[in-house]
Order: C-alpha cells, then structure tokens, then sequence
C-alpha cells in the first residue's frame, strides 16, 4: 500500500533519520515508537503528504485512501455532532446525486432502442452497483454506531458541536475518519481523549473493520491489543520489528547489549591505533603503519548507542506526617450545575494507605467530585478530609502555576531535599528533560512539558494524599514506569483519575466508577472491573458495541453467598478480623497519645532554663524508645491484618 525508500529529513545540522526504507502492507498493525522528538509525528505527516522528506521516496498507488488524524487539528463549529459526521459521506452524496440524475434522465426519455439510451442504462446500472456496493443505505446507521461507540449519547448527535470541548470534538474527528473507512489510517495519540470504554471499542473497531493501520500511542495496552509490528526510530534510523510491542522491548533490550558491546570493542580499538599513533609518530621505521593506522582512523565510523534508559530510576516521596486512618469520607454528596446533576448520593470511605482509581465517560464527574475534595467548588452534603491530611493534587491547569522565570532545573532544586538534590539530572532525564532542555525557561515550555515538570515537582513534596487527575496524558511511556513505581512505593493515599489500563493495572486496589448521575465501588483492580462490565457492562442504550453488537447494561455486583458449611468458618474469620483491627485502632491511639506527648516535651525543652532538667530528658528519651517499639508493634500488626483481609 506504502512503499517507502532511501527517506531522509533534515531540521537542523544532524538529521532526525536517514536511509529509512519500509513498506506498509494490507492488514499491517504498526506502532511507530521512539522518544519525544525522535521524528514520529512527522513520519506520519510524510505519509499522509503533509510534509516533504529532506530525501527519498514515498510511493503510494493513486486508488489508495488514506486517512489522518493528527494530535491537534483545527475544528469548526457551524454544525451539529450529526451533521458534522455526515461530513464523511461526502462522496457517497455525490454518488447519489449522481445515481438520482441518471435515474431522472431515464425516467423522462421514451427512445428506448437508441444506442444513447443503452448507454445511459448501462451508467446507470455502474454507478448504482457503486452505490449498493459502499454500503450507502447503512450510512447513518454506521454514523450512529461509531459515535456511540466514541462516546456520545443518542441526545447529543443533535447538538451544536460548540457545546462541546475540545477533547469530545476531537472524538467526532476521529468518528470522520474511521467511517471513511480508508486503506490506510495514520493516527497521533488517538486515545489521549477518550475514557477507557471508548478506547475498548477503538481497539475492536481496528482489529474488525480498519485495513492497515500506523499509530503512535504512549498507551501501552492499547497498542498491544492493536498492533503487531513495530517501526522504532532511535539514533537517526527506522528499525523494523516484527513484532508487537512487548515483545518489541524484548528484542530491543538485546539489541542494545550488542550495541554496547560493539560500541566498547570499538572504542578499544580506536584507543589502541591512537596510542599506537603517538608512541611510533616520529619513529622513521613505523612511518608506513603510523600512517596507515590515520588512515584506518579516519574511515571508523562511530556505532551510536541508544541513550541510557532511565526506566529503571527508583523515586520516593520524601517523609510525611501520617495521617488520620481514613483520609476522605464522603456522605450523601451531590453536585449540581444549574437543572444538570453531576452526581447525587455519592458515599465512599477511603482508608489511609489505599490507591484507588476513578474511572468512567468524559464528563461524568470524576474531576468534579476531585475539586470538591480540593474545596474548589461548593456542593451538598458532608465531605470531610481526615486529621493530618496533606494533599499533593497534580491536575492539568497545575502546570500554570509554575513560577516562569525559573529555569526547569531550577523549579526542581527549589523543592528538592537531601541526597535528592544530587540527583536531579537524572530525575529530569527520565521525564524527558535530559541536557539542554534543563536550562530551559518554564516560560518557553509547551503545555505538556509544564505538565511534565508540575508532576516531577509534585514527587518531590512531602504528602500521604495524593491526587492525579489525568496524569500520564504528556508522559512517554519510560516516564510512566517511573511515575507508576514511585506511587507503588508511596506509603500515603492515592486517588488517581485515568484513563490508562496498564498505568492502573498492579497499581490501585479499588475502583469508582461514574456514570448516569451514580458512583459505583468495585473492589479490586482495573483489570478486575473490567472484567466485572463484560459480565454485565454499562451501556445508556445497548447499542454500544462494534459493528452494532449489544453491550448489557450494568448492574450492581452483589456479593456470593457463602454456603451454609462455610457458615461458622466464616463467623470465626470475622471474629479474627475484628479483634485485629481492634489491635490497629488501639495501637494508631497509642502512637497519637505519644507523638502529642514527644511535641509538649519539644516545646518544654526548648525553654533555656528546662535545657537541664534531667526528668524531663528521661520521659523524652523513654517516650522516643516506646514510640518506635509501638510503631514497629502497629506495623506486624497491620501486617497481620492484610494477612487476615486477603
């Protein structure tokens, strides 16, 4: 379908790849993967000719369609939703209009038995069997399927597309062009705006319906689901994986080592001629191999190795204050904008130490009972944030409050405490701001680098609440594994709204979903809710499916009886689990009562002429003894708990 030779382009002095050849075959699932600003953005706009290469050629036959959808597009407003996706049947329109002209002039002619009249019924009979054959009469119901399928209510194909935001426009973009149903799709970031359901279903769709496809995604479970080849550009060149993309890091992991390898062996031998260079330079005998080891030098060309993966990085959130056992409750809370209610009767209890996920469509709710959390916004009913409560709250329109004079190194070393401060090169390297780009101005930064730099200064501050609401949408995947492994290390509460499955996956133990006005508790993990909707999913009308197939709606998850049998084991296993968190409770009291006490002796000592009082030293050292021996009690304690709970 795509055949691409010798491709080469240039924006600077070194050329972001050279010497890429390839060809984009029939059924071809590709992932074009490589770090920010290694080409692949503009690899997809050389495709779809929106851009020329430095060199080379890409051939494309003149009968194949090809469709793009960029990260950010300009969008019109003068429609309805409906309207605006009908848009993609503008040839089946022309086509009709054609057909309904062929068949008027038939209609209004009697000469039968001409020749010209033959030929008119054999036009006729082409552009009619064109017509019947692209499916025209299923159009609008295929218009309905996929944009229930993105997301959209029945209710809103009727509404302007200026009610919506940006995100749910950028959905009807991508309705466009999957119902155009071209040869070859080239899609940036497809999922960056839609809510896990929808991603599911883009993923069907693809697997059922798409023809070829070449995306880039930092979503990891959705190029898995989708491709199964990987086009990497790293160190100036376009490598070809067969493959699909775990597998893909497989193999480049290997690749490296060898790379590595090579690398180091010709770096010896590059030292070894140069030292023989100097030591025999102005011996007359050597004089042939002194300059025939120049000219060897001179021909080396240098192996690249990709850049260190710092993956491996390991954050931790620095001490905190513990807080109260259960940081957020929730009690019959309601949120209304004007007639429309956001959610009503919303109860949830979040104890210290758990990481939850909020989840649901776009604008269900998830934000907005966050910024009830945050105390942005008013609402009814009793929300009450726990004693000793510190909240680190990351949401998008945090990257504005950065200070923009500072440098990116700057804003970091403000808040970096400790040994942390030695590391703060490596810490910007993993999220994307190695070298130079640490000397940047916060004012010259793109909205998704200040999102970026808004989360590295978040890990850096002490909490035991964090709130995140979208907070892998500027992140590469390298800077997720690090984000994701500093949350599971992260002793505090989590609250986290995402939309990524392999972000929550092994990360949050419990899921609320939004949805219809309710928020839904499922205990367990995103894989495991997921698992609960295909048992019994969510769906406001139960045409939410691929191709038009029903997704049952949700009912709530009623707990397994446990049979009669089981009865007193069950009985005497609550008994356990009772008195242990008992053996909790009291221990948590204990350590408040002594950590109060340690502060009034604190501020007792202080005073210069109780420096020397020798009782009040003692009931210092001894209280400081029995907190630690309490504290090392409370944690075999919950422990054992956990143990009891699982």
């Amino acid at each position: 379908m795509i055949s691409v030779e010798s491709l080469r382009v240039e924006f600077g002095v070194k050329p972001l790849f050279a010497g890429a050849s390839f060809v984009v075959n029939d059924r071809d699932r590709i992932a074009l993967v490589g770090k920010n600003g290694a080409g692949k953005s503009t690899l997809l706009k050389i495709l779809c000719g929106q851009q020329k290469p430095t060199e080379g050629v890409v051939s494309i036959p003149s009968d194949t369609t090809i469709g793009y959808l960029p990260q950010v597009m300009v969008l019109q407003d003068d429609t309805t939703v409906r309207q605006e996706a009908q848009k993609a049947f503008s040839n089946v329109t022309e086509l009709k209009a054609k057909v309904d002209a062929l068949n008027q002039q038939l209609a209004e002619r009697t000469d039968y038995e001409s020749e010209s009249y033959l030929a008119l019924v054999e036009k006729f009979t082409l552009e009619h069997e064109r017509y019947m054959m692209i499916g025209a009469d299923n159009c609008e119901a295929e218009l309905e399927r996929t944009l229930l399928g993105l997301g959209f209510e029945r209710q809103d194909l009727e509404r302007p597309t200026s009610e919506f935001s940006g995100g749910w426009r950028m959905r009807i973009e991508l309705a466009k062009i999957l119902l155009q149903k071209p040869d070859v799709l080239l899609l940036d970031e497809p999922t960056n705006h839609l809510d896990i359901e929808s991603i599911q279903w883009l993923e069907q769709w693809l697997a059922q319906s798409a023809k070829a496809v070449v995306l880039v995604s930092h979503d990891r479970a959705f190029i898995n689901n989708v491709t199964n080849r990987t086009l990497e550009i790293s160190c100036g060149q376009i490598v070809d994986y067969k493959v699909k993309y775990d597998e893909y890091v497989v193999l480049r992991k290997e690749r490296r080592e060898q790379q590595l390898r090579a690398y180091e062996n010709q770096q010896k031998e590059i030292q070894e001629m140069r030292q023989f260079i100097e030591r025999f330079r102005y011996q007359a005998t050597k004089a042939v191999q002194v300059q025939q080891k120049v000219k060897q030098l001179e021909k080396i060309v240098p192996i690249e190795v990709d850049e260190v993966d710092n993956s491996a990085l390991r954050l931790k959130f620095p001490p905190c204050l513990r807080s109260g056992d259960y940081p957020i409750i929730c009690e019959n809370v309601r949120k209304d904008y004007g007639a429309h209610t956001v959610f009503s009767n919303v109860n949830l209890t979040i104890k210290r130490g758990e990481k939850v996920a909020f989840v649901g469509k776009n604008g269900e709710g998830k934000s907005t009972l966050v910024k009830c959390i945050m105390g942005e916004i008013p609402f009814d009913g009793h929300l009450k944030v726990g004693h000793n409560v510190q909240i680190g709250y990351f949401a998008q329109n945090q990257a504005q409050l950065l200070d923009e004079n500072l440098t990116v190194f700057q804003t970091i070393d403000n808040v970096a405490k400790g040994e942390v401060r030695l590391r703060i090169n490596d810490i910007l390297g993993a999220f994307m701001f190695g070298g130079e780009a640490s000397d940047k101005k916060v004012k010259v930064l793109s909205g998704g680098e200040r999102s970026r730099l808004a989360m590295i200064r978040l890990l850096l501050e002490p909490v035991n609440l964090l709130i995140l609401d979208e907070p892998t949408n500027h992140l590469d995947m390298p800077s997720k594994d690090v984000l994701k492994e500093a949350i599971k290390a992260f002793d505090g509460t989590a609250i986290i709204v995402s939309h990524d499955r392999e972000f929550l996956d092994g990360l949050v133990s419990k899921v609320y979903e939004f949805g219809g006005g309710r928020v839904r508790e499922y205990l367990g993990g995103i894989y495991d809710w997921l698992e609960s909707h295909r048992n019994g999913a969510n769906g406001s009308d139960g045409v939410n499916g691929v191709n038009g197939q029903p997704i049952k709606p949700t009912k709530p998850i009623e707990p397994t009886k446990a049979p009669k049998t089981d009865y007193a084991a069950h009985k005497e296993q609550q008994k356990r689990l009772r008195k242990a968190e008992r053996a909790v409770e009291e221990s948590e009291r204990k350590i408040s009562n002594m950590e109060h006490r340690l502060k009034e002796l604190d501020a007792l000592l202080s005073v210069p002429e109780n420096a020397s009082d020798m009782t009040l030293v003692t009931e210092y050292t001894t209280t400081q003894k029995a907190l630690d021996e309490e504290v090392a009690r409370w944690e075999q304690l919950a422990e054992e708990l956990e143990g009891l709970k699982e």
